[in-house]
Formats: C-alpha cells, structure tokens, sequence
C-alpha cells in the first residue's frame, strides 16, 4: 500500500500573504489582468534575481516555507526555482488559476528543463509570468503565437514551436536591434519533485552557470523614471535602460573591497558575515579565469 499523494503538494498553505505583500507594497485586489501586472512588477523589482547561496553553499532548498524564509522575512533574492514557486503560490492563494512549466535556457537540443515558470488563466485568457529570469518581464505576456508585448520599454514575445514531441513555446526578448531567445517551455505536466530535481542540478553539477559565475540582477527606475536594470558579476557591471546603449564598467581585484557597498545597492539583503564570504567566492571565481 502507498501514501496518497498531499492534497496540497505545493503547500501553498504555507504562504504568509498578508507578509508577502507587505514585503512587495502592493494591497490586496481581486484576479484581474492589472492586478497580475502590478503584482509580477513589483515582484520583480523588490527581489534580486540571483545566485548568490549556490555559491556560498548555503541554498535552503526551493520548498514554499523555505523560499518563504528567505524571501518574505529576511527580503533576499534568488533564481527561477524560488521565484516562480514564490510567485505560483502567491497568485493561488489570490483566486488566480496557475499551473507551472519549465523550459529550457538556450539550445532546446541541449539544455535541460532547469527553468521555471507560472501560467495563469484569467477571463478566457492564457498568460505567461515569468518573474525569474534575470531580465525578467514587468508584466504578464499573453500565451498566443506571435504575442509582442512592451511594458516600461522592455519589449517580449512569445513564438510557437515544435519540440519533437509537441507544441514548445519560446519566448523571446528584443535588444533593441533583434530578437533574443529566453527560453523554450513545453507543456509537460510540473510537480514539486521535478522543481527539486531541477534545482539540485542547478547548484550543484560543475558545469551550471550558477556554480561558475556570480549573478546578482537588480531591477529599479533611473532618477527621471526610466526603467532599469543593474547586474553584477565577478567581472562586470552591466546597466541596461530601453532603448538606450548597453552600459558596461569592468570590476577588477582592486575593487572587490566596495563589492559588499555595491551589493548591498541592488537590494540583496545579505548580512555582513554572507558579504565577506562572497567576497571570498568572488575572489576565487575570478582566479580560475582572470580574464
């Protein structure tokens, strides 16, 4: 005989709401496509997009009551596992009708499903929130073929495709030049342990992005308004504002003693013991290529 599964797997009963918005600002409302949009806005702008407790070996895991810990009381940032999951209960608990998908970051062919993401059905509409992807949209974008969506400048579409065994979706964003593919989402069934898996070989296997690499993304609004976006690495700080050229500053060794200021900047909320062992970590990153 086998335990039946929980009635609630993803233990959206967990969620703090009332926290959770306070922590974002934003009031309680009813389901509606404007409600969605300010919510997954000021997601996105209240928590970093980042990897920094892959690095330092500390991730609590991507079970709701952690992501909850992390985010909605200490205010951190984090990746698409937590983001997503966060975001997905969030909108449960709101009377939103959600379902998750993962999708594949760069070369369908080669990249696993380590990327997730929320859909939401809302007045015959399908949408997709994607608020875990580093430059992630603003605002819902509509789950149709040829969908161009641009919100605060930021511009993404969605383009259908076939992934060989069935209809695959990409999702694109535009530099201002041409399009850039996302990440490719397929329509395969998401549980929580498929999250897990996800996560475990995203901060754990030596080949993934997040083990090699820093990635601390920050969005915000410049002085006069202008929508912004601020990402810190171990070699770089890249300032992007739509429809305006790319601003990129170098970070050498002689600079990692302001790296806790600059961190502390974007909103990571780390404390001063997790700031000096980052450091630490960036310093060895950088030594294994320093160019």
């Amino acid at each position: 005989m086998t335990d039946a599964p929980p009635a609630d797997p993803w233990l959206t009963d967990a969620l703090d709401l009332d926290a959770y918005l306070a922590r974002i600002g934003v009031g309680r409302e009813a389901p509606s496509r404007e409600a969605l949009a300010r919510l997954q806005s000021a997601h996105v702008r209240t928590f970093t997009f980042d990897n920094i407790d892959v690095l330092l070996g500390t991730h609590p895991g991507v079970s709701l009551p952690a992501i909850q810990e992390k985010f909605v009381v200490r205010g951190r940032g984090g990746y698409c596992f937590e983001h997503a999951s966060l975001f997905a209960a969030v909108l449960h608990n709101l009377g939103y009708a959600v379902t998750r998908h993962l999708g594949r970051v760069g070369d369908p062919e080669l990249a696993p499903r380590t990327h997730l993401t929320v859909m939401v059905d809302l007045d015959g509409e399908r949408l997709l929130c994607d608020p875990g992807f580093g430059r992630s949209p603003l605002a819902p974008i509509p789950w149709v073929d040829g969908a161009d969506v641009t919100t605060e400048g930021w511009r993404h579409g969605i383009r259908k495709v076939s992934d060989g065994t069935g209809d695959a979706w990409e999702v694109l964003q535009h530099n201002g030049a041409e399009w850039e593919l996302m990440h490719t989402i397929d329509s395969l069934p998401v549980r929580p342990v498929d999250v897990a898996m996800g996560h475990h070989w995203t901060s754990t296997q030596p080949a993934s992005h997040f083990m090699t690499s820093l990635m601390c993304v920050s969005h915000g609004t410049d002085s006069d308004g202008t929508a912004l976006i601020v990402a810190l690495t171990e070699k770089a700080v890249t300032i992007r504002r739509p429809g305006q050229p790319t601003e990129h500053r170098s970070i050498t060794p002689d600079d990692y003693e302001s790296l806790p200021e600059l961190i502390d900047s974007l909103g990571a909320n780390l404390t001063a013991q997790e700031l000096l062992a980052l450091v630490d970590v960036v310093r060895r990153l950088r030594s294994k290529n320093p160019s």
